[in-house]
């Protein structure tokens, strides 16, 4: 009997081996044809952000939606759709890069064109791919896209305005877009800025708007704008996407000509990385909807303030690219004084403001002046070593040639451990001037420009 025992258990032993074998053989299957984990990108959110997207007041006559297209990432909000009432203006400006992308080449065709007075408009936007240096296919991507906006929001093409933004060079998959348009027409709401202003970030760690109020002649008149931009900045134009809404009654040659005049010391005097995008754009829409009088004179007090705070909700919006700018710690401006021109005086700032070394030295928090010194010499602006003028914020560092006798490092280093900068550089040759804003050069960018793609 013990015999027939041990034999049963020799025998149990055997096919539980056997079994757990079978076990580890399926288990090893199972793992070699589950999918791959997906990869998840932690998003830190800039240390120089607001606290909370602002409370923007609703524009008359302006509504929003936004959709999650799939054009990149599942489940993600990527395309915004504005839509402006009859009677609108609008104007804009672009990046003057010679690689511009299709929908911009397409937006500034259409600005050319004659419309009439009643005409409505539309801006649609996705993110997750410029649609850039794709050839044909991206005319025909704009076309149909924009086409497919026209046919639901019952408006001529030549009326409805798009952008994209991401990655360089890979079609731009129309087709998710077109489908997402019906859902869009059916979500617009005078309340869904924020949202749009989420829809079209890409490495933008947060959602950017800005606003001003100006009394007008019998009533108030409300600009509202948002925009997305984090690295490739350089704009030579506006700044990444900017779009901003307002119910002023202005016509579109005085809109566009405000407009023009106020990028050059907002959207182009900022620089994150020197580089100048395929993409960058800039849309004014103005829809009439006040009930303060039309500005119809440029030189009039009510023109003049409008002017101002629209250049007050570019300078933010244009501050806010620059401190959310890729990998930022510290928000500078450089501001430069006595050039014997303007155009030196910008040489010089740009030249400061995107050098490496100066930047690399900002996020070290090192004060490194030299290095100002420096790109002063290699911007190609006139310049005297003996008149120049080095400071940080408060202190003069260096002068005549030389640094100053009560220099400290403990106290300029001290400096340096401030969130927000000014550098100054007075060049002592003439009565220009020009501030720019840039941000440091931390480890942070490469991380993110590094795995762009993936």
């Amino acid at each position: 009997m013990a015999k027939k025992k041990s034999k049963d258990d020799k025998e149990l032993k055997t096919k539980v081996k056997k079994l757990r074998a079978k076990i580890k053989a399926l288990k090893s299957d199972l793992t070699a044809a589950a999918p791959a984990p997906i990869k998840t990108k932690t998003v830190m959110v800039s240390p120089l952000a607001p606290e909370a997207f602002p409370d923007l007041p609703q524009i008359a006559g302006v509504e929003f939606a936004s959709a999650a297209a799939g054009v990149k990432y599942a489940g993600r909000t990527d395309v915004m759709l504005a839509k402006v009432a009859p009677g609108s203006s609008v104007a804009g400006v672009f990046t003057t890069s010679s690689t511009r992308a299709a929908c911009v080449l397409d937006c500034q065709e259409k600005l050319k064109m004659r419309v009439p007075k009643d005409s409505g408009a539309a801006i649609i936007v996705n993110s997750g791919n410029a649609n850039a240096f794709t050839g044909k296919l991206g005319q025909k991507a704009v076309d149909l896209v924009t086409q497919g906006v026209a046919k639901a929001l019952d408006l001529p093409p030549s009326r409805v305005f798009s952008s994209s933004t991401g990655v360089i060079g890979e079609p731009l998959p129309y087709e998710k877009i077109i489908l997402a348009i019906d859902t869009l027409a059916e979500r617009l709401s005078p309340a869904g800025i924020e949202d749009a202003a989420r829809a079209i970030m890409t490495t933008d760690t947060y959602p950017k708007g800005a606003c001003a109020t100006v009394q007008g002649e019998g009533g108030e008149i409300k600009i509202a704008g948002i925009a997305k931009g984090s690295g490739m900045i350089a704009p030579n134009m506006a700044t990444m996407l900017v779009y901003i809404f307002t119910d002023a009654k202005i016509t579109p040659a005085r809109l566009q000509k405000m407009l023009s005049r106020q990028v050059e010391d907002t959207f182009n005097a900022i620089t994150v990385d020197s580089d100048t995008s395929t993409s960058d754009a800039l849309i004014v829409a103005a829809t009439g909807q006040s009930d303060a009088s039309e500005i119809s004179d440029l030189r009039s007090q009510v023109a003049k303030d409008f002017e101002a705070g629209l250049r007050a909700v570019m300078m933010d919006l244009a501050h806010q690219v620059v401190k959310d700018g890729e990998g930022a710690t510290k928000f500078v401006e450089i501001r430069v004084t006595r050039a014997a021109s303007a155009e030196d005086a910008h040489k010089v700032a740009m030249a400061v403001a995107n050098s490496p070394l100066v930047k690399t030295a900002i996020a070290g928090e090192d004060a490194n002046w030299g290095r100002v010194v420096a790109a002063v010499g290699k911007s190609g602006a006139k310049a005297d070593r003996d008149k120049l003028t080095i400071s940080f914020g408060d202190m003069v560092l260096a002068e005549k040639g030389w640094r100053v006798p009560d220099y400290s490092e403990e106290k300029a280093s001290a400096y340096m451990k401030n969130p927000e900068l000014v550098i100054g550089v007075d060049l002592g040759l003439g009565r220009a001037s020009k501030s720019v804003w840039t941000c440091d050069l931390t480890h942070r960018y490469i991380d993110i420009n590094a795995d762009y793609r993936s």
